[in-house]
């Protein structure tokens, strides 16, 4: 392990921490000398990270629990405050989306309109509701409610770091994800008036945007099962100038920038974009 004297000793709580972005960044702050609570849905797969961790020397606690469920984080927070101490930073990286909320289709057609829509065709007036609002309470109210109860336990302290996750959908919505773009265009928002709010109090919130990262979901709407491209996957290509996805160790320097009290004391209320270029790209 590395110590950081940013980090060493310090308690970082990072939710939708089974994640493949998210479970690299708590190894990386853990190598750093935090002690990092692992919070998300799954225990056993936290329990994985967990294990990575403490083989590596590091210090790591997996707590199961929903984020959008204000009395599971309650809950959490006790069992981490008395395992590891107060919270002093609380990277929100719990997201996501689900297919159902998922347009199959780029603009209107007119085959959406029929009462029994062709097999394989949802456009926005067939996107299950129900999917939708999930969708949206799990990237909006899973970084409010976190950030309410933990952020209160710095305010106590007048010390703290909040890093929210936005995304590529923050600044233009991409086709198919209504409500992923909706959520993440929120996000940015939300960090800067948390950061506006929470200032009087000495805690520093900001947010990083993730480009096209390869996960597990990702994968399959990117890339062929052959590790080739599919028509999506392409088009972002062609968007993307330094022509790659990314992979999870390119946003560690980021974050753990905006993390450090030393290097990024005076900085608050931004969302920095971690994309290849993606943002700059006009594609003309």
């Amino acid at each position: 392990m590395t110590a950081d004297s940013c980090f060493e000793g310090q308690t970082a709580v990072v939710t939708g921490a089974g994640g493949t972005l998210c479970s690299v960044i708590a190894k990386e702050l853990a190598r750093r000398g935090a002690k990092v609570a692992l919070l998300g849905r799954t225990l056993a797969t936290l329990q994985k990270v967990a294990d990575d961790i403490s083989a590596a020397g590091g210090v790591a606690l997996p707590v199961a629990a929903d984020v959008t469920d204000a009395a599971a984080v309650e809950a959490a927070r006790q069992v981490v405050t008395a395992r590891l101490g107060p919270c002093r930073f609380l990277l929100n990286g719990a997201g996501g989306n689900q297919a159902v909320a998922t347009t199959t289709t780029t603009e209107f057609d007119e085959a959406e309109l029929a009462e029994q829509p062709p097999e394989g065709v949802r456009g926005f007036f067939g996107l299950g509701i129900d999917a939708f609002d999930a969708v949206v309470r799990t990237n909006t109210l899973g970084t409010v409610i976190p950030s309410q109860i933990f952020g209160r336990e710095m305010a106590v302290r007048r010390s703290g770091t909040i890093l929210n996750f936005a995304s590529m959908n923050s600044y233009r919505p991409l086709t198919r994800v209504p409500a992923y773009a909706m959520a993440k265009a929120g996000v940015v928002s939300f960090t800067q008036w948390l950061a506006v709010y929470l200032a009087p109090a000495g805690i520093r919130v900001n947010a990083v945007a993730p480009g096209f990262f390869v996960n597990d979901r990702s994968r399959k709407i990117l890339m062929t099962p052959e590790g080739g491209l599919t028509a999506r996957g392409e088009n972002v290509m062609r968007h993307t100038p330094m022509r790659h996805f990314g992979e999870a160790r390119d946003l560690l320097g980021c974050v753990c920038w905006l993390l450090n009290d030393e290097q990024a004391a005076f900085v608050t209320g931004i969302t920095v974009p971690v994309d290849g270029g993606f943002l700059a790209a006009s594609g003309v």
